[in-house]
């Protein structure tokens, strides 16, 4: 994988197709971070096309340009016709092909330049022919920040931009409570600002925008799935599909429910498994010197961050929250 920096001299040679996309189901960051780099990049002549591998949140509807963003499986003939002509594919916030679900095979298969921008551990390097992965960054809409300064493009930067790439900040750094909201979030935050966008608006979109249902379903979650495992200073939220079913749960409405146990003392590891059709699906953050990337890995199928990560397994619900018992006790030496 070749520096990102050698493309940008192209940037603003001949016009090119060109797409984005991100890891299925797609979070503040994923969806924000594409949709910055799409208005930067339209605003500099390309013909640029959003693809998302699957649905997404209501909750992101709001951001500019998210009613062009093409549902791959929904609308498979159409972004199947786009991707073939492509010229370059940006892939963002996720690092390995398989990420990108039922695309991952068409992306692997075309001829265009694959571009990587992601911040996520160990990245599929050969996968892509330029790229810049950095796990010190708080978010792939930071490292989109970065490559338009970077590309010399900053002036490039409007609203809708700084919308888009604000929320994608604030997903993944908790609002700025995480310790990767460093000092160049801060100033990347500022020169945002000067746009003159309503962040309080942005807040409000991303964190006050779900129906009674869900509020209701958290409550049932806390009180009647979540499992406390002082020993291992652990706990459990296991969600069943009958409890999706009668709470009506759509896509984007268990987001940052596993959060909720870190704020009980002494927890140091969150755990939630949620039962979906095709496999059951583990979210994983903690506090403190416990890493989640390698203990996803390790036993689910998954990865991510040090403190933040996923995995997912074809067990029965009940048997992958008995192996996911033993696998904290084979640990509880790293989580005292």
């Amino acid at each position: 994988m070749k520096p990102i920096a050698e493309i940008f001299p192209l940037l603003n040679t001949a016009p090119k197709q060109i797409v984005i996309t991100m890891h299925q189901k797609p979070d503040p960051d994923a969806m924000g971070s594409s949709l910055g780099l799409f208005h930067v990049l339209t605003a500099l002549g390309h013909s640029v096309t959003v693809i998302s591998p699957t649905n997404w949140a209501g909750f992101l509807n709001w951001m500019p340009g998210c009613e062009k963003v093409i549902d791959y499986d929904y609308r498979r003939p159409e972004a199947e016709a786009v991707l073939q002509k492509a010229e370059w594919i940006f892939c963002l916030d996720f690092n390995t092909l398989s990420r990108a679900k039922n695309m991952a095979p068409v992306i692997a298969g075309l001829a265009c330049v694959k571009i990587l921008i992601d911040h996520h551990q160990q990245p599929e390097e050969s996968a892509f022919d330029y790229g810049i992965s950095d796990t010190a960054k708080s978010s792939t809409s930071e490292m989109v920040y970065d490559f338009i300064v970077n590309s010399g493009n900053k002036d490039k930067v409007n609203i809708a931009v700084a919308e888009c790439l604000y929320a994608g900040v604030i997903g993944d750094t908790g609002s700025f409570r995480f310790p990767a909201a460093t000092a160049s979030v801060h100033s990347m935050v500022a020169h945002l600002k000067e746009t003159g966008f309503n962040h309080t608006l942005v807040h409000e979109n991303i964190y006050d925008n779900f129906l009674e249902n869900r509020l209701r379903f958290i409550g049932m979650a806390l009180l009647h799935r979540m499992e406390i495992m002082y020993e291992y200073n652990t706990a459990l939220i296991a969600i069943s599909k009958n409890d999706l079913l009668k709470f009506d749960i759509k896509t984007g409405d268990t987001e940052g429910l596993v959060n909720y146990p870190l704020t009980i003392q002494g927890i140091k590891l969150a755990a939630i498994v949620i039962d979906r059709d095709e496999e059951r699906k583990w979210s994983f953050r903690s506090k403190g010197d416990f890493d989640t990337n390698t203990f996803a890995r390790t036993y689910f199928n998954g990865g991510g961050h040090y403190s933040a990560s996923g995995g997912r397994s074809s067990d029965s619900l009940d048997k992958t929250i008995q192996k996911f018992k033993q696998s904290i006790k084979e640990n509880a030496s790293l989580l005292q």
